[in-house]
């Protein structure tokens, strides 16, 4: 991420912790989630397509149905998984076996604090506005 997006980021974190102290990450979280997410890097993008479909938008959506990507597995267009903290804790940990049938083929984060660090990171980089929005 760039260094204006961590601190757009960091300030959208900041309005969070207002909202509710309970579920605001701290700077610390979001700069770990933001380094756990550079392993993502080679496939993902939060702005675009690649390999991997765009993490822009990610919570709320169902799985298997990014904006202009179309290379899903079965497995993961029929899945009915919607994405938030909790379907991406059980993916993200192991992705072959959360999912048969994923072309994820990653081994997943297997520690669970690395985890809910890139989700807090996820969380806030995937709503990022107009800077998430992929180019045209």
């Amino acid at each position: 991420m760039k260094p204006r997006c961590l601190v757009v980021a960091l300030g959208l974190a900041g309005g969070l912790l207002a909202a509710d102290a309970r579920a605001a990450p701290d700077a610390a979280s979001l700069a770990r989630g933001e380094q756990i997410y550079a392993r993502c890097a080679a496939c993902h993008a939060i702005e675009g397509n690649r390999t991997g479909p765009q993490h822009c938008g990610l919570f709320g959506r169902r799985a298997g149905t990014a904006p202009g990507y179309s290379a899903y597995s079965k497995a993961m267009r029929e899945s009915q998984w919607v994405w938030d903290e909790k379907s991406l804790h059980v993916f993200l940990k192991d992705p072959m076996t959360a999912l048969p049938g994923t072309s994820m083929g990653y081994a997943g984060v297997k520690d669970a604090a690395e985890r809910s660090d890139l989700i807090a990171w996820l969380k806030v980089a995937s709503h990022l506005g107009e800077a998430c929005k992929p180019a045209p």
